[in-house]
């Protein structure tokens, strides 16, 4: 059954059906203060240079320290993180209460024990609709191990045995 594009619940339910990993997104405000969130727009661009990207809302409170940032992490969660996913998108206030963190590339916060890390240059940034879409040039990366933690039709998901 079509729905009209307009129908933006509509969409976003039939964009759900696209199974995503899950990366918290981390950065350092001009204050100095920790920012980070939970994103599920990730996405490789280019190998050669190496680049990827993520999406971010105009209307999110974290959008000016990203925008402004001059590096930022992606950490691509494992099946055993969904606490910190929930943990980053919940209030902005607690989203390192409690967390041990080591210092990356411009001052960046890096997460311990995730999948995939990747410390990112900020290098280009564009509008898209209600969006803003970040492309990062990876400056160092980590690779972890585990199975993925993923999202599905509106609930975290992991992957089975087959």
């Amino acid at each position: 059954m079509s729905n009209p594009v307009h129908d933006s619940r509509a969409f976003r339910d039939a964009l759900g059906l696209f199974a995503t990993g899950i990366t918290v997104v981390t950065t350092r405000g001009a204050d100095g203060e920790p920012v980070g969130l939970t994103v599920n727009s990730f996405n490789s661009v280019s190998l050669e240079p190496p680049l990827v990207l993520w999406s971010l809302s105009l209307g999110s409170s974290s959008a000016p320290p990203f925008r402004t940032a001059s590096h930022y992490a992606i950490h691509v969660l494992s099946a055993a993180q969904v606490g910190l996913s929930k943990q980053f998108s919940g209030s902005r206030e607690q989203r390192f209460k409690g967390l041990q963190t080591v210092e990356g590339l411009g001052g960046v916060p890096l997460l311990e024990g995730c999948l995939a890390r990747f410390e990112c240059r900020n290098d280009l940034q564009y509008a898209g609709g209600d969006h803003l879409i970040f492309v990062g040039r990876v400056e160092r990366f980590e690779r972890g191990a585990g199975e993925p933690l993923l999202y599905f039709g509106g609930a975290y998901r992991a992957i089975g045995a087959p």
